[in-house]
């Protein structure tokens, strides 16, 4: 029976096998093609709610939000380079994922993992919307809207003892690979260097939606019943927890030293205590010195001592503070002149002190030989030119005052604040300190007689201003003033004034544009105010100000 069953069998494969060609060979070329009609096509006016609720989905952003605008040409550009874009992505993608794939080698049994194909396929991404968000930083916000149905040819092979993997995640001729993203770019710094930004920091506004196909020996692992939908879950988690805003990618454009921009991280305060056998320059035989001192890199007035007449010894215990933003690179720069009545000061001497010879809180004293000039190795000066006494004291500030400038240091801060003991509010709002303002700019400040516009900072009785702009209501400053204080501006207002002025001696050639007065509370209690205000006596002037308070 055995024997019988088995020539039936093949019996039959045998007969079976010519008449399903022959068939299905007589369907080929007797059978007629069906008509294909072409798909109705109406006005959207003529279509019922049911057809435009399905047709919501597909509409571009630039026309549900007015914010988002058409980018056609972008997209055109895209399309064009998309051939050598697609080759640098994917090289970008070989040399980030070949040191991740060497760390499992070895592990498992796994010999060896690598990309067989790598291509993104032939259609480029397409950008439905564009957003250019406005803040108050000194950055650039960028929202586009992308979306990428894609036929990439990803193929990676893992050799597991003697078998040889291969993970696809296309298939030929097929659409297989769809993702809606939604991204925040963020250009910053601005800088006066090409490309103009120093960093570009980007974020996912909302879990990104991704769809693709992925197969395994052969198979399509998706069509398990579950597997997609983990799979699925698990890379938006993953994507998320990296991405997801306030997380972000940071991608440095320009080198840091090229676009350094140093900030104040501390003050040095400087005791100039008296010198001892200066210089005679006067024809009576003595000499009315004072000091003159600054740090190296600034473009601030240098300080200056009172002047001790007819006195070859001064003593003056005068106290001064200056700025810090390098300590390890900055120099304190001693100038002693003798101060004439008429014509140029003599300079009886100066002396150099590097910022890194201090310690942090420690109050050092120096006794420095004035030189003739900065060539201390110089032969022919042997003249002694007598010697000063200084004493030095660099205070860096508290890292907790240096504040933020973003969503991300504030939930930093709020986290090491939680793992800090709680500070005494009288030790915080109390001590030194310096008070930075910075005026960026104004917009629609007008005159009645002429737009030349230029700010006036009064504070304790100091007046500082910017640059002025001609013939224009929208000026951009952006000059930052600095005031060093000994206690914490709790209860000082400052007052900024937009003011007009014209060349030429007569009737109105000054005018006020706006003024406005800050409470400083907020900026002591806060750390930093950084927003526009309106001004007052204009009817739509707003200024533009940034204020910070760091303490030692």
């Amino acid at each position: 029976m055995a024997l019988l069953s088995t020539l039936t069998g093949i019996i039959g494969f045998g007969m079976g096998v010519p008449f399903g060609l022959l068939l299905g060979f007589y369907f080929f070329i007797y059978s007629k093609p069906k008509i294909v009609q072409e798909p109705i096509t109406r006005r959207v006016n003529q279509l019922d709610n049911t057809a435009l609720l399905n047709l919501l989905h597909d509409i571009p952003l630039w026309v549900k939000c007015p914010d988002y605008e058409r980018v056609d040409w972008l997209n055109k550009i895209i399309a064009d380079m998309w051939p050598y874009l697609n080759k640098a992505i994917c090289a970008s993608i070989r040399s980030m994922t070949e040191p991740m794939f060497a760390e499992y080698v070895g592990m498992f049994q796994i010999k060896t993992i690598a990309f067989e194909n790598l291509s993104l396929g032939t259609i480029p991404p397409d950008i439905y919307g564009f957003k250019i968000c406005e803040t108050n930083e000194n950055e650039l916000v960028l929202e586009p809207a992308v979306r990428w149905a894609g036929n990439p040819n990803i193929v990676l092979v893992v050799k597991l003892l003697t078998f040889r993997i291969t993970i696809q995640a296309s298939r030929t001729h097929v659409v297989d690979m769809q993702i809606l993203v939604a991204p925040r770019v963020t250009l910053k710094p601005l800088v006066p260097t090409i490309p103009c930004f120093a960093n570009a920091s980007v974020s996912l506004l909302k879990r990104p939606e991704i769809d693709f196909g992925l197969n395994v020996l052969g198979g399509d692992l998706m069509s398990i019943p579950g597997v997609y939908h983990i799979i699925q879950r698990t890379i938006k988690m993953q994507i998320a927890s990296l991405y997801l805003w306030p997380q972000s990618l940071e991608i440095p454009i320009l080198d840091p030293s090229t676009v350094a921009i140093n900030k104040p991280v501390g003050i040095l305060h400087v005791k100039v205590v008296r010198a001892h056998k200066l210089l005679k320059m006067d024809f009576l035989g003595t000499s009315d010195p004072y000091v003159k001192l600054n740090l190296t890199g600034e473009s601030l007035p240098a300080k200056k001592t009172s002047i001790k007449k007819r006195n070859l010894n001064p003593v003056w215990n005068e106290k001064f503070k200056l700025v810090v933003k390098d300590p390890k690179s900055q120099v304190l720069q001693l100038e002693v002149f003798d101060w004439d009545k008429v014509g140029t000061h003599d300079r009886l001497g100066m002396q150099f002190v590097p910022l890194k010879l201090l310690t942090a809180n420690e109050t050092k004293e120096f006794k420095l030989d004035l030189l003739k000039h900065t060539f201390i190795a110089d032969p022919y000066d042997k003249k002694p030119r007598g010697n000063i006494v200084i004493e030095l004291t660099y205070a860096p500030f508290r890292e907790e005052s240096i504040k933020v400038d973003g969503i991300g240091d504030i939930l930093s801060r709020k986290e090491s604040s939680q793992d800090r003991p709680s500070e005494n509010s009288s030790e915080v709002l109390s001590g030194a300190g310096l008070l930075s303002v910075t005026v960026q700019g104004a917009e629609d400040v007008e005159g009645l007689r002429h737009n030349n516009p230029y700010a006036v900072i009064r504070f304790r009785g100091d007046k500082k201003k910017t640059k002025k702009i001609k013939k224009t209501r929208h000026p951009l400053w952006n000059e930052e003033f600095q005031f060093m204080l000994e206690e914490p501006p709790l209860n000082d207002t400052i007052r900024i004034q937009v003011m007009s002025r014209r060349k030429g001696i007569g009737f109105h050639s000054k005018e006020c544009l706006g003024k406005l007065d800050i409470n400083l509370t907020d900026v002591v209690h806060n750390g930093r105010i950084n927003t526009k205000y309106h001004l007052m006596n204009s009817k739509n002037g707003k200024i533009h100000v940034d204020i910070k308070w760091t303490t030692v």
